[in-house]
């Protein structure tokens, strides 16, 4: 069957849309929204550096990342990492050890980090980097994944991820393997 007659079919097929659901308010839990994100990041494998200014983001960088290729969209540290990336082509991004995107909001709850393709630059980005690097404002840390569910559930966006922490696989041998299908590290930047 050729492409256009499934997707023929697809189309076709839709089933109709239908309102999200409305969930309960389960509230705030948290007392302190930034150290409960800290304390999941860290405990699952990430770290988290507090900043108040991008200049403390390049110190730190620069520091910790010295001679590693750099990607980022963010204009901020334009300056310090490569831009022509953005339109080349995915594969030659494969040797990427940094990539510096801006996340829209984060989740205290289980520190999972809302991404957009927008904030990606190219889909493949936060999931080829060798190292994650993402930038969240303190004020945009909600309490629990059902906030997030909400701010999300009517926006308009083509792909988005929630990313918390590097990736990770372990076996039935409880060997446990960091960067297996992702980033070996991740930092979230927490920025005032």
């Amino acid at each position: 069957m050729s492409r256009e007659k499934i997707l023929a079919a697809v189309a076709k097929n839709k089933p109709t849309l239908t309102p999200l659901p409305d969930i309960q308010d389960f509230g705030n839990p948290y007392s302190d929204l930034v150290a409960q994100f800290t304390s999941v990041l860290t405990t699952i494998g990430g770290t988290v550096v507090e900043v108040r200014s991008w200049e403390e983001i390049q110190q730190y960088v620069q520091t910790h990342f010295a001679g590693r290729r750099m990607v980022t969209n963010l204009a901020p540290l334009a300056d310090m990492a490569q831009q022509s990336w953005l339109t080349s082509d995915p594969h030659s991004l494969d040797d990427v050890g940094l990539a510096i995107l801006q996340g829209q909001f984060a989740v205290a709850e289980n520190s999972a980090v809302w991404v957009t393709e927008a904030e990606m630059g190219q889909r493949v980005t936060p999931f080829i980097a060798e190292t994650l690097a993402l930038v969240i404002q303190k004020s945009a840390i909600l309490p629990k994944m059902h906030h997030a569910y909400a701010q999300i559930g009517a926006a308009e966006y083509g792909f988005g991820a929630f990313i918390a922490g590097p990736s990770k696989t372990a076996d039935i041998e409880q060997s446990l393997v960091l960067g297996a299908h992702g980033p070996k590290s991740m930092v979230a930047f927490l920025i005032d």
